[in-house]
């Protein structure tokens, strides 16, 4: 992958403040980067194996803002593998990496002022998934047109049936950040987002 090859695929999703920013990044350490379609557990990833160049991938259909936030998120997950390798996925070494890649682009020439004070609470002490802070989620669905047609799976009782992602699914037991789900025709278990957005719920009697 070029510089060439990166920059086409960002124009299309990135506020287009922070386009130059983003391949800057890209440029500091290259890496793979791929769209991915729609997934029911996450919206970005990095991974890496030994003798291939790290691949970034994030979600094809994220709204401008929560599509930077996560490449950046993934990012910071690269820079650290490249530098500090063996620190925790998500602690304190990549806790501060995400930080410092996210400040130049916390300015209202890229985030509306309201979703920036949310992002800047946000990100004094950044989590594993932005689904995990509630109030952060609830910013970004306020900027997603695609998000007043679903619910949050959150505001669903347990037991309740929804549509994800073309499957039926039947809520279960909250895990953390995360709600153990059966998937109704193959039996099998999810874990999904705890805000993830949801579609034609079926609320429960229980």
């Amino acid at each position: 992958m070029d510089q060439h090859s990166i920059r086409r695929i960002l124009i299309q999703h990135v506020p287009a403040n922070s386009l130059d920013y983003c391949c800057s990044l890209w440029r500091q350490s290259p890496f793979d980067f791929k769209l991915r379609k729609s997934r029911q557990t996450k919206v970005g990833d990095f991974t890496f194996r030994v003798g291939r160049t790290p691949t970034i991938t994030v979600n094809h259909d994220l709204h401008p803002y929560l599509f930077l936030m996560t490449f950046i998120h993934e990012v910071a997950h690269h820079y650290v593998h490249q530098h500090c390798k063996g620190a925790e996925a998500h602690g304190k070494v990549w806790k501060k990496t995400f930080q410092d890649l996210m400040q130049p682009i916390l300015t209202e020439e890229i985030f509306p002022e309201t979703l920036l004070t949310g992002l800047k609470k946000h990100m004094l002490s950044p989590k594993a998934s932005s689904f995990s802070d509630s109030e952060l989620t609830s910013l970004f669905r306020s900027f997603d047109q695609k998000a007043s047609t679903s619910i949050l799976l959150s505001h669903l009782p347990e037991g309740s049936i929804f549509h994800l992602q073309g499957k039926w699914f039947k809520k279960g037991k909250l895990r953390r950040t995360r709600v153990l789900c059966d998937e109704l025709k193959t039996k099998r278990k999810y874990l999904v987002p705890i805000d993830a957005p949801v579609t034609n719920a079926q609320l429960s009697l229980l």
